[in-house]
């Protein structure tokens, strides 16, 4: 492949940001894209050795799994409504029992900042 040197010179940002990465790719493509490596027809007989996929498979079974994905589906519809509205009503509960205190406030503040800063050095990062 090329060089670091050439990748750091590269634009990062911008609508150029995917166009050095792309030509390296294409330009790398071009230089190995013709060396064929001969394998005396190996690859022919593993794929003939294969047995055919309509073969491994009975025919009622992809009506069945469909009919089974449909009874779930059906199945969740009907039990959703409830379920999310059971667990917004435990969060709130939960929520709404804690005390709100200074501290508190801070420590979320200083947790929220901090995940903020974590985040941002982890996508500004230059390596």
């Amino acid at each position: 492949m090329t060089g670091t040197s050439e990748m750091n010179e590269s634009p990062r940002s911008g609508s150029d940001a995917g166009d050095w990465l792309d030509a390296l790719l294409a330009r790398d493509g071009r230089e190995h894209r013709a060396g064929y490596l001969d394998d005396d027809g190996f690859t022919a007989r593993v794929m003939a050795a294969l047995p055919s996929p309509a073969a491994a498979l009975p025919a009622w079974r992809k009506p069945a799994v469909a009919g089974l994905w449909a009874v779930a589906g059906i199945g969740i519809s009907f039990a959703l409504p409830g379920t999310v509205s059971d667990v917004a009503h435990e969060v709130m509960r939960l929520i709404l029992a804690q005390r709100v205190s200074a501290s508190g406030l801070g420590a979320a503040f200083v947790a929220l900042v901090a995940s903020a800063w974590a985040a941002a050095a982890l996508v500004l990062r230059t390596d």
